[in-house]
């Protein structure tokens, strides 16, 4: 549990850095090094108390040593110099390991005000390391800070959905795991800790062996392209008690060194966008693309290993889209390994983005024996869906846990699903979804009682109206509602008009505007809250992308 001390000086530390550092993601990497240089100097204090020598900071680095950089005499410009120097210099420092060397390859100071390095150091100073969970904890709390999407698409995927993901695959002590966009190594460390509470007696001590620690240390692997996600990563498993963590700094769409590394998990939130004019991957993937998030899903499900299984997010493009490289995954999928899929609200990776996502469970084994797959749809997860993801009663999770885990557990025991009860759930025979070649994974598709009859022909709503696609906004687009913008209707606003807005500063094209009475059409969400068609009942507004809007003055068929 994160002590409000620790908490209070990370949240200095980062108000501190703020007028110079603006970038999330540069400030924790500036209090991560920060951090790990104080950490090393502390343990060679510790060392001469109990009669041995400094390691980190001896003979020529002897001069970097944290109370030399804390000295009261040494002047503002002095100690600016001589800590952008150490950090400098520290991946040539023999005295510290490949580790932490790793750690401090390309670090630099970004800003040269003394005073704020001042102040700055002076918050690291505080704080004291007993290399204990309670560490793991706070750095943790600083990586929850990368509130912005990365370059490649990444978004920090919600704690309680990456545990919620861990408890219903189940690693176990002597299997691999491997996330392979790790980023911060958040599934990962959740995994880890899923084996080390499984494996306690009723007093709350471990049951594993020396051998069972050690093999664990082993067993899990990371790769991301990022060489500041493998930075990051590297200091959180560290700080949770891997001495040697496996991160490897590494494309996994277009690098084949890999390639023969399978895994018995493998738990990942892979980016969702590709770049322009899409992936080169190699030629080893059973499904062509250019498409990241196909590629991703493609080369988890092929590096399982017979009896692996998975959980995956993806975006909802993966469920439905018809292009043929989607088609030939989830075919794929369907025929192989798919055993569960999990549909999310939108809003569950606010505030970074609307986007709205599935969770697929994979288990080869399983998906051999059954002739079925499981649809469950998770209205709440515990937050609300607006900007600020506040803490709300309705948790739809824990009931999800429980009756996935006993829809698999049945398959296990090679029991009949046809009367399988749940709340959540839909179980679909897979020669339905198979049926009309398409492999749609919505599981609202396949619900009899869902099914309207009319007596009159449908069309398309295309043939009549035009349909215009909302814009495409970037995080930074968003402004807050003092801003004097313009509010940008999302996913979780079509229902609650009066819910939380961002806000757009710029210029608005007329066709992305939208005036209270006009007809949207939701093609992402969850079906009877957010999905399908709605009237705007608010004021002007301009739309956000996966919204269409029907153009006044509709076509005559």
């Amino acid at each position: 549990m994160l002590d409000t001390d620790t908490k209070r000086r990370i949240d200095t530390a980062r108000d501190i850095l703020v007028g110079k550092v603006p970038d999330p993601k540069s400030q924790v990497e500036q209090i991560t090094i920060a951090l790990i240089y104080k950490f090393m100097d502390d343990m060679d204090a510790e060392s001469e108390e109990f009669g041995g020598k400094r390691k980190f900071f001896a003979d020529e680095f002897a001069r970097y040593g944290w109370a030399k950089l804390m000295h009261s005499g040494l002047g503002g410009f002095d100690t600016l110099n001589l800590y952008a120097e150490a950090i400098t210099k520290m991946p040539e420092n023999p005295g510290i390991p490949l580790l932490f060397r790793d750690i401090f390859k390309n670090a630099y100071l970004p800003y040269r005000d003394p005073e704020t390095l001042k102040m700055f150091l002076k918050i690291i100073d505080e704080f004291n390391y007993d290399h204990s969970e309670r560490l793991g904890d706070a750095f943790e709390y600083l990586l929850s800070v990368l509130g912005s999407q990365g370059d490649a698409g990444q978004f920090r995927t919600p704690r309680h959905i990456i545990d919620f993901m861990v408890e219903i695959i189940d690693p176990k002590k002597n299997e691999t795991v491997l996330d392979p966009a790790c980023g911060t190594a958040g599934f990962l460390i959740s995994s880890y800790k899923h084996i080390l509470k499984a494996n306690t007696d009723a007093k709350g001590n471990s049951t594993l062996t020396p051998d069972d620690k050690g093999r664990l240390a082993q067993n899990f692997k990371g790769y991301d392209i990022s060489p500041d996600m493998v930075r990051l990563s590297l200091v959180n498993l560290y700080l949770h008690g891997f001495a040697d963590p496996h991160i490897y700094e590494y494309d996994t769409l277009t690098s084949q060194d890999r390639w023969n590394d399978y895994a018995d998990v493998i738990l990942a939130n892979p980016p969702f966008m590709s770049p322009k004019g899409g992936i080169k991957p190699h030629n080893r993937f059973s499904v062509q693309s250019k498409r990241s998030e196909v590629l991703f899903v493609d080369y988890m499900a092929e590096h399982l290993t017979p009896n692996g299984r998975a959980g995956i997010i993806v975006p909802e493009g993966i469920i439905f889209q018809s292009q043929n490289a989607y088609k030939q995954l989830r075919k794929m999928l369907v025929e192989e390994s798919l055993v569960v899929v999990i549909s999310l609200p939108a809003g569950v990776f606010q505030p970074y983005s609307g986007v709205k996502t599935s969770i697929l469970i994979l288990d080869k084994s399983l998906a051999k024996k059954s002739n079925t797959i499981a649809f469950f749809k998770i209205e709440n997860d515990g937050f609300g869906l607006g900007a600020q993801r506040r803490e709300i009663d309705k948790n739809d999770l824990p009931q999800a846990n429980i009756e996935i885990g006993e829809y698999l557990q049945s398959l296990r025991a090679g029991e009949s699903v046809e009367n399988f009860q749940s709340s959540l759930g839909l179980i679909v025979p897979k020669e339905k979804i198979v049926a009309n070649g398409e492999y749609n994974l919505s599981g609202e598709r396949y619900r009899e009682n869902g099914v309207r009859t009319s007596n009159y022909p449908t069309i398309p709503i295309g043939d009549i109206c035009n349909l215009i696609n909302g814009r495409a906004f970037k995080p930074e687009d968003w402004k807050r509602f003092d801003s004097g913008g313009i509010p940008i209707v999302r996913i979780q606003n079509l229902n609650t008009p009066d819910s939380d807005f961002n806000y757009y500063t710029g210029e608005v094209s007329y066709r992305h505007l939208i005036n209270r009475g006009e007809l949207l059409f939701s093609w992402s969400g969850s079906r009877g809250t957010s999905f399908g068609a709605h009237i705007w009942k608010g004021g002007k507004a301009v739309l956000n992308q996966h919204i269409f809007k029907a153009r006044a003055g509709c076509r005559q068929p």
